[in-house]
């Protein structure tokens, strides 16, 4: 591990003498480059150079050890072995954790679609409240959340939506929100006070470039029709709403929230690019012997993963039996808490496969 980190080290160094190069100075996708490269090493070289240093005052003080000290001497040496063998031992977990490797999707924007399961009308409106839940967590992060098909209930409630979150490390965050989120509450249309269960679906998908998938406009058919709102009722009487099959694997999209058929088509080939990335790296998953399955889910949409109980303001997430009552809080999008558990024990499980 200390090779590894040496060479990273020296590869810092280099960057560091590139980017005071009066030529990648002058040339800026060049200077870019290098000084995201020389940032994403910043924080494991800083980390190695304090373990470095623990390392090096174990070995002194142990020298000065064995020259024999008074007592006195002798025990503040020894106080000071053992300080720095606990901060030794810290420094080396988390270059461990700085070691893994990370996910390439992990910087990327997402696209997230809430759909209505079962529940009826209320699931529906639940959906809604994920949607808002999220808003208030992007806005939080400084993301910007971009609708790009919608379809309401005449309460409100989403049916389906599917939208982008645009900010850097979106998909690191908000991976862990792929599944079923089940609610457990008293409906506003419930007369008898009864608590129904109902949920929504959650997929998160890393938002495809198009080298990322390479889509042939023959496997295309693409249909035009008028954009609906609640109840199915015509909302314009121009065909801007878009519907795109990929025949080759029967993916179909749809996308009516722009009055443009041209940016409708657009917002629609976003969304598929993205579920081909999945379906491809899904299959490229399946082929890997023994690939690893996170504690934190598969990501399969039909999992559950999380309930909201709103009788007793608690929101448990099942994948880790983290349970907090902090519905209210959570529901504002203050989401942090749990997903800084969720990639906790993300980095634990992935260790263990390394230990």
């Amino acid at each position: 591990m200390l090779q590894k980190l040496e060479s990273l080290e020296t590869k810092y160094n280099e960057l560091s003498d590139l980017l005071s190069n009066s030529e990648v100075i002058a040339d800026q996708s060049r200077y870019q480059k290098y000084a995201k490269a020389y940032s994403d090493l910043s924080e494991i070289v800083a980390v190695y150079r304090e373990l470095r240093a623990a390392i090096d005052g174990i070995e002194d003080a142990k020298n000065m050890l064995r020259e024999e000290p008074d007592d006195e001497f002798k025990a503040m040496l020894l106080s000071e072995i053992e300080d720095l063998e606990t901060k030794k031992t810290q420094l080396e977990q988390r270059v461990k954790v700085l070691l893994l490797p990370t996910d390439p999707n992990d910087e990327k924007s997402v696209i997230m679609e809430i759909r209505a399961g079962t529940g009826g009308e209320e699931a529906a409106l639940f959906g809604a409240t994920l949607f808002r839940m999220y808003s208030r967590f992007a806005e939080e992060q400084g993301w910007r959340i971009d609708i790009m098909d919608s379809h309401f209930t005449e309460l409100g409630g989403v049916k389906e939506l599917i939208f982008v979150v645009d900010g850097q490390g979106a998909f690191s965050k908000l991976k862990y929100e792929s599944g079923v989120h089940r609610v457990q509450r008293i409906p506003s249309t419930e007369s008898g006070g009864r608590i129904h269960t109902s949920a929504a679906t959650v997929a998160v998908l890393p938002e495809a470039e198009e080298v990322d998938v390479d889509i042939n406009d023959n496997d295309l058919k693409i249909d035009v029709y008028c954009s609906s709102g609640p109840g199915g009722q015509c909302v314009n009487t121009t065909q801007s709403a878009v519907r795109i099959t990929h025949l080759p694997t029967g993916l179909v999209v749809t996308c009516q929230d722009e009055k443009s058929q041209h940016k409708n088509k657009a917002q629609a080939l976003r969304v598929l690019r993205s579920r081909l990335k999945e379906v491809l790296e899904a299959e490229k998953n399946m082929e890997t012997a023994g690939a690893r399955k996170s504690q934190v889910g598969s990501g399969d949409r039909s999992e559950r993963i999380r309930t909201y109980n709103f009788p007793q303001g608690r929101v448990s997430d099942h994948r880790i039996n983290l349970t907090l009552h902090k519905l209210d809080q959570i529901l504002e999008g203050q989401l942090g808490e749990i997903i800084g558990a969720l990639m906790a024990n993300d980095q634990a499980e992935r260790l263990k496969q390394v230990d």
